[in-house]
């Protein structure tokens, strides 16, 4: 603040950075001795009266290290570059805040950039568009010297990486690597699917329905090898018709449940393959005068709180780990910035089943 003195009448300056010179001239030292104790060297010979002026004097004046120069001079940063898809997507949220907490613990600092430039609602981005905006986010992140990257998806899929981004250590997170050239973190679907058939099948239903993702996906063929395996591993015999797929969106589950409710030993489960695939289900259920769980029970996968928490009854689902991923991709990421190896090309984080009022 302008005009505002120390206790021994050394005004503050105004106007203007605050600068290691500054400092060195309130307390009365050479800009080299500032230096050395805000380095913490150790082998500086300065006394700890000085040292202890010197941090009253940083404090008082309001000086900040200048983070570029530093970096230019040790070759660290102590930053991180995040690059995702829609970063107000809820699911990018939650991977942002597993990262920046796992950051913060480390001392480490969040840069993020979002690959959305403002396409108009019911269209995509080409190919060539999402590149070339991808590239100029990590181009922008590589300027500001980050340590590492971390490449994020808001759905699991494959996906080709910039070859910009290879120039410092890059992890994915809930997506992997086209050409399988680069460590990735992602969701256990197939796990997470066998935990989805296995509370159904443990609440005793033996006719469990499968409403399934898009085909190919990898969502879709994780989820649905885990509902396959769990049905193997009960002894009970799977039964093609009781599978269908539709679109990822409520109107894709309401006609394909639809479909399997009006055969003629119909399902008294259904495992959805995501939440919104459920909230159609609901509809198609309470339509023909079923009551959900006691004619039919329902699973969903993703915990889209919006979805799953207001359903009625409130939805039994299988939770996307995007938290973890995050955190654990940053500590990843810091041990492939050190130079450590990482235990696994492909990490999976486990999917937990959240038990709600549906089964």
């Amino acid at each position: 603040m302008a005009g505002q003195t120390s206790t021994t009448g050394v005004p503050r300056p105004a106007g203007r950075g605050v600068t290691m010179t500054d400092v060195a001239k309130h307390v009365g030292v050479s800009r080299t001795a500032v230096s050395f104790v805000l380095s913490n060297r150790s082998d500086a010979n300065i006394s700890e009266d000085t040292r202890r002026r010197i941090h009253e004097a940083v404090h008082f004046l309001g000086y900040r290290p200048n983070a570029g120069a530093r970096a230019l001079a040790s070759r660290r940063s102590d930053w991180y570059g995040l690059v995702t898809d829609i970063v107000t997507d809820p699911f990018a949220v939650d991977i942002i805040k597993g990262a920046q907490g796992r950051a913060w613990q480390d001392q480490r600092f969040l840069l993020i950039a979002s690959t959305d430039h403002g396409t108009p609602e019911g269209t995509s981005n080409t190919d060539g568009e999402q590149k070339s905006v991808e590239e100029a986010a990590i181009e922008k992140l590589l300027e500001q010297r980050v340590e590492g990257l971390l490449y994020a998806a808001t759905w699991h899929r494959a996906v080709q990486v910039p070859d910009i981004a290879r120039e410092v250590p890059t992890l994915l997170i809930n997506c992997f690597d086209v050409n399988g050239e680069l460590p990735s973190i992602v969701p256990d679907e197939v796990n997470g699917g066998r935990r989805a058939t296995r509370r159904l099948l443990d609440a005793g239903h033996r006719r469990v329905g499968f409403i399934n993702l898009d085909p190919d996906i990898p969502a879709a063929v994780g989820r649905l090898e885990g509902y396959r395996l769990e049905l193997t591993s009960a002894g009970i015999s799977i039964d093609e018709g009781l599978i269908a797929s539709g679109h990822a969106t409520a109107d894709g589950g309401y006609e394909a449940v639809c479909e399997i409710l009006d055969q003629a030993d119909p399902p008294t489960a259904l495992f959805c393959g995501n939440d919104r695939m459920a909230m159609g289900a609901y509809d198609a259920i309470k339509e023909r005068g079923l009551s959900i769980p006691h004619d039919i029970a329902v699973i969903g996968f993703d915990n889209q709180e919006l979805i799953a928490a207001y359903l009625r009854p409130k939805l039994t689902t299988v939770a996307l780990p995007f938290e973890e991923m995050g955190a654990l991709g940053v500590q990843s990421l810091a041990q492939l910035t050190a130079g450590q190896p990482i235990p696994a090309h492909q990490q999976v984080v486990d999917c937990p089943l959240l038990e709600r009022f549906s089964v």
